[in-house]
């Protein structure tokens, strides 16, 4: 039952546009009697979509490492717990650290479309500003020099860590235990 509720989740985010999401959630909520602002709207359609997506890159993730190390668990003696801890989830995560990084800058990105529901972000102050001084150029160029730094230090530093997940490349084997005829 909970398999078929998480699909169905999945399948709902993934096949529908962010800011469709953001309208139904929103005035969905609201026509249902709960009363909710913007920001936690936009919050709770954001942590959706980004959980849906996010569920099927952990999931690619994980069937990404060998069988043949959960099978070495076993033979080791370890609980199916320890071993998706201790040794499959440490391989999965250093996978989907790339996909990670671009579902991250995509939503931030993606944030510009909750202002459907009156949010009121980096597009609509833009958009606000151009109108009040006639100077739209300006201000989109400026916005967009905000979401290019915004995205450049995150990828860089998801670039930073992607190389620090990595280990080191230059391990040398114990040649000590190795007979001379190898």
């Amino acid at each position: 039952m909970l398999k078929w509720i998480g699909d169905i989740y999945i399948e709902v985010f993934r096949d529908t546009p962010m800011i469709v999401q953001a309208m139904v959630i929103y005035y969905g909520l609201r026509s249902g009697g709960i009363e909710i602002t913007p920001v936690p709207a936009a919050i709770l359609v954001t942590v959706l979509n980004t959980g849906a997506y996010m569920s099927e890159t952990v999931r690619a993730g994980i069937n990404s490492v060998d069988p043949g190390q959960r099978e070495g668990g076993l033979a080791l003696g370890m609980t199916t717990m320890k071993i998706m801890v201790k040794v499959i989830l440490p391989q999965a995560l250093r996978n989907i650290i790339p996909e990670m990084a671009n579902m991250f800058l995509t939503n931030l990105k993606m944030t510009s479309v909750l202002n459907v529901i009156g949010v009121t972000e980096l597009f609509m102050v833009a958009k606000t500003t151009g109108a009040v001084y006639y100077k739209y150029f300006e201000a989109y160029l400026c916005i967009a020099l905000i979401y290019f730094v915004l995205c450049f230090v995150f990828n860089r530093l998801f670039l930073l860590l992607e190389k620090k997940m990595k280990g080191k490349a230059d391990y040398a084997l114990a040649v000590e235990y190795m007979s001379d005829g190898e």
